[in-house]
């Protein structure tokens, strides 16, 4: 345990002064032989002498401001290490569904964030970072077990619209950065979630192929189809150059790391696909939790404050009863 102020404690003899002060009322009797010797009222007066002492003693205490820092606590599981790499261009606004008859209500990145929300709590010993992508990488929360952080990061990405501009490549840097001196325990896994594809530079592929071998991370791309778009199977290799996600899919494919597509053309396929990631990554899990500093002068106010209101209600009927 630490102290803010432990200079405050000097004070906390003080509270001695309890045991040895006299009474305030004094009754003035010829022969005190005369007046029998009532233990009741012996016992009662050590009892509030000892209710003051405990006052100031915990009323020094929470001044002095007494803390638990944070600790690290290694904790084991079964699971993954999971950065979720969430597309937030303006063309996950659009609606979902490849036809018009296909569209619920809900723009692609309500479904995608509503399918994240159970597939995270489906999955209670993973680590979940967070990224979110436009023109710029956005790092929202580190790895955390912690079910309310990952709702509330989830829920954030779908505040405001997106931007026009995707950088696939500072994203997937971003995510790969997560795992940086972090010792390797279990599964890693980056799972990105867009409707479209980049042309990544080449120097930025580079990173993200030394990134991702050196940190033995999978790819796993639910790729969320537009209206438009050709689609990753069965394209001929010279359309890589023109369309964006085919070029995309062909480098995840040189990595040499683990990779996995899906192609989700309504909420049903989304859910299948995010499912299907859900049994695949599974394994054992090493890895070190944060404790969060504690503060104990809550508890020294409070327990001043019951005995602060028994001694007071002690004087109220002690005048009440002189009167």
């Amino acid at each position: 345990m630490n102290f803010a102020y432990p200079w405050v404690l000097i004070a906390l003899p003080l509270a001695l002064l309890a045991l040895v002060g006299r009474s305030r009322t004094v009754l003035i009797y010829p022969w005190l032989a005369l007046t029998p010797r009532h233990r009741p009222s012996t016992y009662m007066d050590w009892l509030l002498r000892i209710l003051l002492l405990l006052a100031i003693a915990a009323l020094t205490f929470a001044l002095a401001r007494p803390y638990k820092p944070e600790a690290r606590v290694e904790r084991y599981g079964r699971g993954a290490q999971i950065v979720l790499l969430l597309d937030r261009s303006r063309s996950m606004d659009d609606p979902f569904g490849r036809r018009i008859s296909d569209h619920s209500g809900e723009s692609k990145q309500q479904v995608a964030q509503r399918m994240l929300q159970q597939f995270t709590a489906k999955r209670p010993q993973d680590l979940f970072g967070m990224v979110a992508f436009s023109g710029l990488a956005i790092p929202i929360v580190q790895f955390t077990q912690k079910q309310e952080i990952i709702r509330a990061s989830l829920a954030a990405t779908t505040l405001d619209k997106g931007l026009s501009e995707t950088d696939i490549g500072r994203g997937m840097l971003a995510a790969l950065h997560y795992f940086d001196a972090r010792p390797y325990a279990g599964s890693r896994i980056v799972l990105l979630v867009s409707d479209g594809g980049d042309r990544i530079d080449i120097d930025v592929r580079r990173e993200i192929t030394r990134l991702a071998r050196a940190h033995r991370v999978g790819i796993y791309w639910i790729f969320i189809r537009s209206f438009n778009s050709p689609g990753l199977k069965e394209q001929p290799e010279e359309y890589a150059s023109t369309v964006p996600e085919l070029f995309l899919h062909k480098f995840f494919q040189s990595l040499g790391t683990p990779y996995r597509n899906y192609e989700a053309e309504d909420p049903a396929a989304l859910a299948r696909a995010i499912d299907d990631v859900g049994r695949l990554e599974t394994l054992p899990l090493r890895y070190e939790e944060v404790l969060a500093r504690q503060e104990f002068a809550p508890w020294g106010y409070a327990l001043a404050g019951v005995a602060l209101a028994i001694l007071s209600a002690a004087r109220l009927i002690e005048r009440e009863r002189w009167t």
